[in-house]
């Protein structure tokens, strides 16, 4: 099982076997690449911040509890290294509370869990009413503005957002508190943040 590997190499990690920091680096590098990059946006900060997270895991690893998730511990040190460098770079004031919280919820859902929230919040987006999936893809998938969908579609701007607000709503009755999170995150979703975490 996963959580008897990395108990084990926690322990390893902590006797100063390299050889384990180097496998942890294997196992785990790319997906937490994935999740620093979900929190910066930028690809080169997210490998920036992943590998100051496995010199500090490696200079600490006497402070490691073995009995505690490894991966839990490599991504709540993530979570952790985006907050320093937000702190030092003074970008805090543009990240909210709900933001954050979203975050350390997301590091703490397991890989297959995780897949299978994904798959049900893009059944639920596919149910939306035809006109409302269309825009909502076009804005959060596509990346479209509301004035760029007006002007393709041939409608107002009032009617795009009316729409947006929809598919908001309609989300927001049908997905559980993990999958609004992940909707969040995969489509970074900010003026309606507050309906979904």
């Amino acid at each position: 099982m996963d959580s008897q590997r990395d108990s084990v190499l926690a322990q390893r990690l902590i006797s100063g076997d390299s050889k384990a920091h180097d496998l942890l680096m294997d196992l785990y590098y790319q997906s937490l690449c994935n999740y620093a990059q979900s929190l910066c946006h930028d690809h080169y900060k997210a490998e920036d911040i992943i590998q100051n997270v496995f010199v500090k895991i490696w200079t600490n690893r006497k402070k490691i509890n073995p009995e505690l998730s490894i991966k839990s511990y490599l991504y709540k040190s993530a979570y952790n290294e985006f907050i320093d460098q937000c702190r030092k770079n003074k970008s805090l004031r543009y990240l909210d509370e709900k933001y954050f919280e979203a975050v350390d919820l997301v590091s703490k859902i397991e890989d297959k869990e995780m897949d299978d929230l994904i798959k049900l919040m893009n059944v639920e987006i596919e149910n939306l009413p035809s006109k409302c999936k269309e825009i909502f893809l076009m804005n959060k998938k596509e990346g479209l503005t509301h004035t760029e969908i007006a002007e393709y579609l041939n409608i107002s701007t009032k009617t795009i957002e009316g729409h947006m607000t929809r598919a908001f709503k309609i989300l927001a009755e049908k997905l559980n508190i993990k999958m609004k999170v992940l909707l969040f995150f995969t489509y970074n979703i900010k003026k309606h943040s507050e309906n979904f975490v």
